[in-house]
């Protein structure tokens, strides 16, 4: 049977803490929170926001929020790195629901009550939803399109969808606050990869991370071709530390990526040097990409744009999983 939440003595509705960590987010800050502070959830709601050393006016509009409306708390966060700035934020928290949102990200106004809902009747440690990115641009839009299509990102259901249920990680996150405390938090050597490594330690003490695909939060996705491929090189470098940690972890989606870069090199130089034949796995992938742009875009400048987005994601995140130095995140 399913843990009902305790929340505040004869209250139905547990209060809740939203905690963002914010880096140079003058852009997408205010609306994030914004889409909190509308929420329809009839329990208390605190939203704790923690700033990093940004080079825009964040700060300011951080404190213009928070002079608005006593529910939104700043804390200062030293080094702005992700997972600090968390820990900094869940410390402050009181509340025995923590809602994960990123400062680029935007909830709907029944996120929190079907957290809510959802943390109770499965029982689950973490619960979490779509990552339904949505761009602005037509080179967003392209992104958008390729990070909701297996063709771009695979099978995960936090990218593309599925059937409600336990899954290995999700994006953002709602957690049970004892739960996040019971294994110290958000470990601070991640830069990146927190989510998929707090996840893990979540499910190896018992607890079930859920996926529903009710709980969706708007993504913008990064909007040069430059600042795609640091991304996904960073996404790849990071999952192979979180592979090297927890060994068992890793799959045949997180292969791909590094066996279609590995294989797609050794064609072209094979191919070149010694016999056209070995171009044909080259062209193999060509085809998929092809295929994958021409089934994703929603006009032909989107198609354009797919064709060099798709092997920048595919092909960055390998590069990054391939070299990634075991010194990024040193042994205990």
């Amino acid at each position: 049977m399913a843990t009902p939440i305790q929340g505040l003595i004869g209250s139905p509705h547990p209060s809740v803490s939203v905690i963002l960590p914010v880096l140079n987010e003058e852009s997408h800050l205010e609306s994030a929170v914004t889409s909190i502070l509308s929420q329809n959830y009839q329990g208390p709601l605190e939203v704790i926001l923690a700033i990093g050393p940004s080079r825009d006016h964040t700060a300011a509009i951080a404190k213009k929020l928070s002079e608005a409306d006593s529910r939104v708390v700043i804390v200062q966060s030293p080094t702005g790195r992700t997972a600090a700035g968390l820990n900094l934020a869940l410390k402050k928290s009181q509340s025995p629901v923590v809602v994960r949102v990123d400062g680029h990200a935007q909830i709907p106004s029944n996120y929190i009550a079907l957290v809510v809902e959802i943390l109770n009747s499965t029982g689950a440690v973490n619960v979490g939803g779509m990552m339904a990115a949505d761009g602005t641009t037509r080179f967003e839009n392209a992104v958008a399109g390729a990070m909701r299509s297996p063709f771009g990102v695979g099978a995960s259901r936090f990218h593309t969808g599925g059937q409600a249920g336990a899954v290995d990680t999700v994006y953002l996150g709602a957690f049970r606050r004892e739960a996040l405390l019971a294994i110290g938090g958000f470990d601070e050597r991640f830069t990146r990869a927190q989510d998929w490594e707090l996840n893990f330690r979540l499910r190896e003490k018992g607890g079930i991370v859920y996926f529903d695909p009710r709980l969706e939060v708007i993504y913008r996705p990064r909007s040069t071709i430059k600042a795609l491929a640091k991304q996904y090189f960073e996404y790849g470098r990071w999952r192979r530390v979180v592979s090297r940690r927890h060994p068992g972890t890793i799959n045949y989606r997180y292969l791909a990526p590094p066996v279609a870069l590995v294989g797609f090199v050794a064609s072209l130089l094979l191919g070149t040097f010694l016999s056209g034949i070995f171009l044909i796995p080259a062209g193999i992938y060509a085809s998929f990409v092809l295929i994958a742009s021409t089934k994703i875009a929603s006009s032909f400048l989107e198609f354009v744009i797919l064709l060099t987005v798709i092997p920048t994601m595919h092909f960055a995140w390998g590069a990054g999983f391939i070299t990634s130095p075991k010194s990024l995140v040193p042994s205990e």
